[in-house]
């Protein structure tokens, strides 16, 4: 086995690290591993920089490129940031030149253009700023044309049949709404640009230029909204976003003899430790001091890039922590949320973890989700979900909490399908997430207060004011008069959205533009709605109301403040209120050829139908290469570590007992016969696993969908019933994998 390194503590350069061979398997080299970690001795502590210094360090932000700009030029790159207006190509040459300049100060010789394929990861084309001479020197070089624009292979990258494999081009342009940034390594620093990625035809690639657009389709229907309700000043719209990073930590000795770990990201074996989670005794408890040191490790580098961490704490599973962000604009918000992964997983390793971020490592314990907090605002109206401080402000955040609802009721569907993937799937419905139906969680106050809009009878709402229909005044309504509730999967939460079924390991841009995309339509309804009774002589109040009757008429089906947990919530859902119950991803990614959402994302802009259909293809192809990826890990570490342990100590066994009865001592034999049991049934379902994979004769995406997910999983899941019990009767010192016990409590 290749060498591991292994040093916690303080990040450290690599030729300072001690590499530590894990040469050992089997039980051998997990006690190897164990005496690795407990002899783990911290690094001397450094004297950390302030705030100030550190703060967004590494980025090429408004105040450097105040600093570095010509007045002119710095002018109207600020109004391409702040109003997303396209940037003037004349001064690209300029951008680019101080842009090079302040890299190259900060040890940078390459840059790279930095995208987001519809993988959920991050991508990067790395080239030098290098510039060979007629006389045989080089100087350094950076033109606008080559900051704007770079050209990956636009067919290796998932594409969903959009490009062919011989139709290799594509290109990546600067997203100037997302400042450049530098990352540094041991060995340098490369400049990073923040890019958009679409093929050589013009169709997206990627998850940031449908966000963009998402955001550009609510602008426009949200400034309509505004200025009907009498604002005479609307400045561009935005919504914003603050994602709460859920993640688990294993030692890296344990990980590396965890083929399914290395692989898959979770662990398709393992019987449940005696203690789990269910003293609580782990969430927001005492971080441990060396998590503690990576955890410091990890807000220093995301300061230094402008990424406003704010909190850390101990979540509920044993080994399981959370980071959250500020909030911040969507697309700067997302770009974040992709570095805050990626530096998670590499500060991890210099500090001895694997970072997971799968959403149900382990089984029997909470996984990990990706809260994302939702709202929507400008720089004149403020925050358009808060309710406010005046009636004013009252009426214009119910007119958008409105639209928000009409928009989960027509679209909730489509909002399962961005949160759906083969990993998200263990966890959905489980304890430590929301179920598979989509539905609004208001509040005690706020739902009282749309009930009485629904009737036509409005008296009063929950402790605060009077509300009349036709009295021009708005109670108000405070933040908090209603009970937070985690079992719902859209919460309001005082003043924005909480979207908690989003993965842990899911990019939140794909949650962002469904979010975005179905505000938009729900504003542009509520815009037509408003203008037709005005123009037919309503009072603007009256108007609003009769909206707002309106939707909730249609659409508070939707609304539901109960247990999400509960079989009673389950049934009336479905056959009382006819929401869809999506439990899995072959049941979910469907819905994005529907009709009803393909015209929505082609009348708002945000998607065209050849688009859309990628994307289906691409997450049905990730969804079914995760399926087939487990299923193949399972045939192999059973058959190459899990029998053959199961054999040798049954070996073992029935020589002791025969050398035993020999000497005249008998013992009972049930343990023995139990282990055979259970061997031979593991076999049985592992062949018949195997078989199933060799199934490739399908009828359609959807066909083979189905069938990862009712014959493969399940038969996965059988062999695993099989293997963790044979791990409760088989000796400690045979077993060949780090049990749970030690990866979930030994740090």
């Amino acid at each position: 086995m290749s060498a591991i390194y292994f040093h916690v503590g303080r990040s450290v350069p690599s030729d300072k690290l001690v590499p530590k061979k894990v040469i050992m398997s089997g039980n051998a080299g997990r006690i190897q591993a164990i005496n690795q970690i407990i002899h783990w001795e911290p690094l001397p502590p450094k004297t950390p920089a302030s705030l100030e210094e550190m703060w967004a360090e590494n980025v090429f932000n408004l105040p450097k490129m105040k600093a570095t700009l010509p007045k002119a030029v710095f002018k109207s790159s600020k109004k391409t940031i702040v109003t997303g207006e396209k940037l003037d190509l004349s001064i690209a040459d300029a951008v680019a030149n101080a842009m090079k300049d302040w890299a190259i100060s900060k040890g940078a010789l390459y840059y790279a253009h930095v995208f987001y394929p519809m993988t959920n990861l991050t991508a990067e084309k790395h080239d030098g700023f290098i510039a060979p001479q007629g006389d045989g020197t080089v100087i350094s070089e950076f033109s606008g044309k080559l900051l704007f624009q770079g050209e990956p292979d636009g067919s290796s990258f998932p594409n969903g049949g959009i490009r062919g494999t011989f139709e290799a081009r594509g290109y990546t342009a600067w997203d100037v709404t997302s400042p450049a940034y530098i990352i540094d390594t041991d060995n340098g620093a490369t400049l990073c640009i923040p890019t958009v990625f679409v093929s050589w035809t013009g169709e997206a690639l990627d998850k940031k230029v449908p966000l963009l657009r998402s955001i550009a389709a609510m602008d426009k229907a949200a400034h309509k909204v505004l200025t009907l309700l009498g604002n005479t000043e609307v400045s561009h719209v935005n919504s914003s976003c603050g994602a709460e990073q859920e993640y688990f930590l294993v030692d890296a000795n344990f990980a590396s003899l965890r083929p399914d770990l290395l692989l898959a990201g979770r662990t398709l074996f393992g019987k449940a430790p005696a203690k789990g989670q269910e003293f609580d005794d782990h969430y927001f408890g005492a971080i441990p001091e060396r998590v503690q040191v990576f955890m410091q490790d990890v807000e220093e580098i995301l300061y230094k890039l402008g990424i406003p961490a704010k909190t850390r704490h101990n979540e509920v599973a044993p080994g399981q922590f959370e980071i959250a962000p500020y909030f911040e604009a969507a697309n700067v918000a997302s770009d974040h949320q992709q570095m805050i992964m990626t530096v998670l997983r590499h500060t991890a390793k210099k500090h001895g973890f694997v970072c997971l971020l799968h959403e149900k490592p382990f089984a029997g314990i909470n996984g990990s989700g990706k809260h994302v907090n939702w709202s929507v605002s400008n720089a004149t109206q403020g925050n358009l979900l808060d309710p406010g401080d005046s009636p004013h402000d009252n009426t214009q955040f119910l007119v958008f909490c409105g639209a928000v609802i009409r928009g989960v009721h027509k679209y909730g569907p489509l909002m399962r399908a961005a949160i759906a993937t083969a990993s998200n799937d263990h966890r959905l419905g489980a304890n430590e997430a929301p179920p598979a139906i989509m539905s609004v969680y208001l509040g005690t106050q706020l739902e009282e207060v749309f009930d009485q809009i629904k009737t036509g009878s409005i008296s009063d709402s929950k402790k605060k004011g009077l509300m009349d229909l036709g009295v021009d005044v708005l109670p108000y309504l405070t933040k908090d008069a209603g009970d937070r509730n985690r079992t719902s999967p859209f919460a309001f939460t005082g003043n924005r959205f909480e979207f908690r079924a989003v993965g842990s390991s899911q990019s939140v841009a794909g949650p962002l533009i469904v979010l975005n995309t179905m505000l938009a339509d729900s504003l542009t309804w509520v815009g037509n709605r408003l203008e037709a009774e005005l123009t037919g002589g309503a009072e603007l109040n009256t108007a609003i109301l009769t909206v707002l009757k309106e939707i909730m008429e249609q659409h508070d089906v939707v609304v539901f403040g109960g247990n999400g947990y509960s079989e009673e919530w389950h049934k009336m859902a479905v056959e009382e209120r006819g929401l869809a119950n999506l439990p899995t991803t072959a049941d979910a990614l469907p819905i994005l050829q529907e009709e009803y959402i393909r015209d929505l994302f082609q009348k708002t802009g945000v998607l065209t139908p050849i688009e859309l259909e990628s994307r289906f293809q691409v997450y049905a192809e990730q969804y079914i290469l995760s399926i087939e990826v487990e299923s193949k890990l399972v045939v192999d570490m059973t058959k190459t570590k899990i029998y053959p342990a199961a054999v040798e100590y049954l070996s073992k066994l029935s020589s002791t007992i025969s050398s035993l009865e020999n000497l005249g001592v008998s013992l009972e034999k049930g343990t023995a016969q139990k282990i055979a049991e259970l061997t031979n049934a593991m076999v049985a379902k592992v062949t018949q696993l195997s078989e199933a994979l060799e199934k490739h004769d399908f009828s359609s995406t959807h066909a083979h969908m189905g069938y990862c997910a009712s014959t493969l999983r399940p038969l996965m899941d059988d062999v695993r019933e099989y293997a963790d019990a044979l791990e409760g009767e088989i000796a400690d010192e045979f077993w060949p994998l780090p049990t749970y016990q030690e990866m979930l409590f030994i740090k």
